[in-house]
């Protein structure tokens, strides 16, 4: 059983997750997008709120960069939460933070270029292989590290914490 002050740590675990792996991976997406294309960073932020306002958020201001900013970092609090929630059902997960960090970043490729993007309103493109491998070894590193390694440090220190107060 997991005690008010463990879910309040969790809380903030998660949160705190959430924020670095959201920001490094945001940051990633600025940085391409504006080397390869010269997308400025607003456009990337409307193109995410395409997904729920269609065309109309590339008109739009303040409030659809905002809207791209909150949608992104929801995604990356699900991504954080749901690994966070798996970590101690699934024993595999505790093996490797390599190998769950790519996990992670494969799961967040697919849910959003294969599902949600077909079901939303942004323009889908054609499929380029290297473009999806690039993207999947971005989110490796941006989103999937950091929540696979906040994850194994945090069940880690619940672990020992859990060990210590049987004694």
């Amino acid at each position: 059983m997991i005690d008010w002050t463990t879910r309040k740590y969790m809380k903030k675990t998660i949160l705190l997750t959430t924020l670095i792996a959201g920001s490094l991976d945001i940051l990633a997406a600025f940085i391409q997008s504006y080397v390869l294309r010269g997308v400025m960073p607003s456009t990337v932020l409307k193109y995410i709120a395409s997904g729920i306002f269609g065309s109309t958020a590339y008109s739009g201001g303040i409030d659809m960069i905002a809207m791209g900013l909150l949608i992104h970092y929801t995604i990356a609090f699900s991504c954080t939460a749901c690994f966070f929630w798996l970590y101690p059902k699934w024993h595999f997960l505790k093996k490797s933070i390599i190998v769950n960090s790519i996990l992670i970043a494969v799961i967040a490729w697919i849910v959003p270029t294969q599902i949600a993007v077909p079901l939303s309103n942004i323009e889908q493109g054609t499929f380029d292989i290297y473009n999806a491998f690039k993207a999947v070894v971005i989110l490796t590193f941006c989103i999937g590290l950091p929540i696979s390694y906040s994850a194994k440090h945090y069940f880690k220190k619940q672990s020992k914490s859990t060990t210590n107060n049987k004694r």
